[in-house]
C-alpha cells in the first residue's frame, strides 16, 4: 500500500505559476503510476495528468497541455505538478493518486490510493 500527502496549494494570480507536490510512502512506490486530479465545486473529479513509474511516459488533459508539467523523483518519493499560466478555470482541489500497475489511466476509478487534496485558488 501507499500513503499520499499533497502540498503546495494556495492563492495564485491568474497567469502566475504554482508547484504542487505529492509525498508518497509505502513499498513498491517506484513502480506505481501516479496521477493528478482536480475537483471544482459542483463538478466531478477530473483527470489532469499522469506519469509512469519510470517517468518516461506522461499524459495530460487537453486543457492543460503546454501549461502544466508532471514529474516524479523516485529517490525522494515525490510527484510534482508544475502549473504555469494558471487560469481561473484551474481553481479546484487537486488530488494526488496512485495506481498499483504501471499503466497510464485517466479515469479516477482506476486509481486505488488518494491523498487528502490541496486547494488551489486563482485570483484575477
Amino acid at each position: 500500500q501507499v500513503q499520499l500527502v499533497e502540498s503546495g496549494g494556495g492563492l495564485v494570480q491568474a497567469g502566475g505559476s504554482l508547484i504542487l507536490s505529492c509525498a508518497a510512502s509505502g513499498h513498491t512506490f517506484s513502480r506505481y503510476a501516479m496521477g493528478w486530479f482536480r475537483q471544482a465545486p459542483g463538478k466531478e473529479r477530473e483527470f489532469v495528468a499522469a506519469i509512469s513509474w519510470s517517468g518516461g511516459s506522461t499524459s495530460y488533459i487537453e486543457s492543460v497541455k503546454g501549461r502544466f508539467t508532471i514529474s516524479r523523483d523516485n529517490a525522494k518519493n515525490t510527484v510534482d505538478l508544475q502549473m504555469n499560466s494558471v487560469k481561473p478555470e484551474d481553481a479546484a482541489v487537486y488530488y494526488c493518486a496512485a495506481r498499483t500497475t504501471d499503466i497510464l489511466r485517466s479515469s479516477r476509478f482506476e486509481y486505488q490510493y488518494w491523498g487528502q487534496g490541496t486547494q488551489v485558488t486563482v485570483s484575477s
